[in-house]
């Protein structure tokens, strides 16, 4: 934890970024399994290093999976499991991933239109809610920032769950997310990489050295 805020480090695809991610002071570390995604691990791969990862808690990160695909992650060495979906997601689907992971181990990313809030019928679900940059075309990587009022707004409404703040976050603006949305987790990707997979440990530094400005 740094300066009392948690921080997730994500799109980790190879065991030297996982190592940088650890040792700059990240509390999880994200593996992307949606094939879509640039960032992409498949599940052999991150079995292949898990033995050697640092001790930091494993998200996977996937998009509408099955039952079936949580369970197996769950059995390869992940401790929770981000949930990226569309806001008209059925809740008994959200409810199935709870019944699968547990509500504690299940991270929920629905992908909320700019004029829509998170539904709270999903809330009993989860402990963790990611609010990430709308995209049309996808589910969060966008590297854009998103609405850091709205994220507050959640965050004052709801305060029993953890909220994370993602969404183009980088070492420059990282310091007016925190101040503009009161998040006390943040999850970042893009805004400290050279190219796509690819952490840049002088940007993961300064980013981290900004955030660290903040005391509880």
């Amino acid at each position: 934890m740094i300066a009392g805020i948690r921080l997730k480090v994500c799109g980790i695809t190879s065991l030297a970024d996982a190592e940088i991610a650890g040792q700059c002071g990240a509390d999880f570390l994200g593996f992307i399994l949606h094939p879509k995604s640039p960032r992409h691990i498949s599940l052999a791969q991150f079995r292949a290093m898990v033995t050697r990862l640092p001790a930091q808690r494993k998200v996977a990160v996937f998009v509408l999976p099955s039952t079936a695909d949580l369970a197996v992650a769950a059995a390869n060495g992940f401790d929770y499991f981000q949930v990226h979906f569309p806001a008209d997601t059925p809740s008994g689907v959200v409810g199935s991933w709870a019944e699968s992971v547990g509500a504690e181990r299940l991270w929920l990313a629905p992908k909320l239109p700019p004029t829509e809030d998170v539904n709270a019928g999903w809330l009993p679900f989860t402990s963790h809610l990611l609010l990430d940059t709308f995209q049309a075309e996808g589910f969060g990587g966008s590297g854009r920032t998103g609405d850091w009022s709205k994220f507050a707004r959640h965050h004052q409404r709801y305060p029993d769950k953890s909220w994370i703040l993602a969404g183009g976050l980088n070492p420059e603006n990282i310091a007016s997310a925190v101040t503009q949305s009161g998040t006390r987790f943040v999850d970042v990707n893009s805004g400290v990489e050279s190219a796509p997979g690819i952490k840049d440990l002088a940007k993961l530094r300064r980013f981290v050295a900004n955030l660290s400005v903040h005391r509880e």
